[in-house]
């Protein structure tokens, strides 16, 4: 069966179908979905899924594109959600430059990025990193904060097989997506190449990243089988194989 180790069931586009969705799961081969918290207000509802859903894990972080408006003792409410029982991981959190290319902006981004990996030392619990246009700053801010201490994994992961190699070379994993099924998708291809599929984890992002041939449509965890089947064949092995090692490599990495 498959970890699905990157969902958004929050997102309001699973508003009218999410409970019938995420109970058709089990039938498509997941054993095992982290909700990952994305805006402060939605992480109460990540909360609640990983009550209402006994294969639900959570994650409680604050998204790059979602720290503006973020006052210094929001930090506590992050917190406190990551004392409950089922959140496993301080996430997603990063720096994304694609959407924000204001130096002032990229600055607020690097702070909360910083505070959150420093809230996940504390608790000693890995951490999802999002990361985009934004490399050597990510790798800076990590570097600064001693986040290679914590282990975590990047997120949907789009620069070079170099860089992964750099990351999985300092503990972390790479979260590879639908994208991986793109025909445009050399860059990523080429990362699966390069790494041991012991460090990849499985994801969706959904609602977002749908793979083919479901590109553009709403993405959910029964479509990562397409993920599966793709990996196979860039590693020349069967799908149980990478269904088998990367639920392995998510257990390991998320402790659970």
């Amino acid at each position: 069966m498959i970890f699905e180790t990157h969902a958004h069931y929050d997102d309001k586009a699973f508003d009218e179908d999410r409970e019938e969705l995420i109970k058709s799961l089990k039938e498509k081969n997941i054993c095992n979905v982290i909700n990952v918290s994305a805006e402060l207000d939605n992480i109460k509802k990540t909360v609640e899924l990983t009550k209402k859903y006994d294969f639900f894990y959570g994650a409680a972080g604050v998204h790059p594109s979602e720290v503006y408006e973020l006052k210094g003792n929001d930090i506590e409410k992050i917190e406190a959600a990551l004392l409950e029982p089922k959140m496993i991981a301080v996430g997603e959190i990063g720096l994304d430059y694609y959407w924000d290319k204001e130096p002032e902006k990229q600055a607020i981004q690097r702070d909360w990025f910083g505070r959150q990996i420093e809230l996940a030392k504390r608790l000693n619990k890995p951490i999802i990193v999002h990361s985009r246009d934004a490399a050597n700053d990510t790798m800076k801010v990590m570097e600064e904060h001693k986040a290679f201490n914590v282990h975590g994994v990047i997120h949907c992961y789009s620069y070079s097989k170099e860089i992964a190699q750099e990351f999985v070379k300092r503990g972390y994993y790479i979260g590879v997506g639908g994208v991986v099924t793109f025909k445009n998708a050399r860059k990523l291809v080429e990362t699966v190449e390069a790494i041991p599929l012991e460090k990849i984890l499985i994801e969706t992002d959904c609602p977002y990243m749908a793979p083919e041939p479901y590109r553009g449509k709403r993405n959910y965890s029964g479509y990562l089988e397409y993920v599966v089947d793709k990996i196979a064949e860039i590693k020349g092995i069967s799908g149980k194989e990478v269904e088998e090692i990367t639920r392995e490599n998510a257990r390991t990495l998320f402790r659970v």
